[in-house]
C-alpha cells in the first residue's frame, strides 16, 4: 500500500474498511475469511467511486484484501477473491485471527474449535 497520495497511476488507498468472519464449528479458514470479506463489502457503498475512477469504469478500480485468520495456508484465495463485485482483486493471507475451543467434541472424539478472521480491504485506483 502506498500513503494514500495521488500519484500517476491513481490514488491508493482511497478507502480502508475492516471486518470480521467466524467458523464457528467446521475450523474452516476459508469460510472464516469469505465471512470477513462479506462483512466487509456489505456495510460499504462507494456512491461517488465512478466520478474518481479512471473512464467512470468500476473495473478499473485496485482492491487489495488481507485476511488474517489460523491456518492461512488452508485459504482457497480463489474463492474469497470470487465474492468481490468489481475490481482487479489481490487476496493475501496471513496467519493471524483468533482460535480456540468452543466446548462441542466431535463424533471422532476431537474438540471443535471457533476460527475468526479479520479481513483489511483497501480500495483505490
Amino acid at each position: 500500500m502506498t500513503d494514500g497520495t495521488p500519484t500517476g497511476d491513481g490514488v491508493f488507498p482511497l478507502i480502508v474498511e475492516t471486518g470480521i468472519g467466524v467458523d464457528l464449528t467446521g475450523d474452516d479458514a476459508t469460510k472464516a475469511a469469505v465471512r470477513a470479506v462479506e462483512d466487509t463489502i456489505r456495510r460499504v457503498l462507494f456512491p461517488g467511486m465512478r466520478d474518481v475512477l479512471p473512464d467512470g469504469d468500476r473495473a478499473n478500480m485496485r482492491v487489495e484484501a488481507t485476511i488474517a485468520v489460523p491456518g492461512a495456508d488452508r485459504v482457497d484465495v480463489d474463492d474469497v477473491r470470487g465474492r468481490f463485485p468489481y475490481g482487479k482483486v489481490t487476496v493475501r493471507a496471513v496467519e493471524g485471527g483468533h482460535r480456540q475451543p468452543n466446548g462441542l467434541i466431535g463424533d471422532d472424539g476431537t474438540e471443535g474449535v471457533i476460527l475468526v478472521a479479520v479481513a483489511v480491504i483497501a480500495v483505490g485506483w
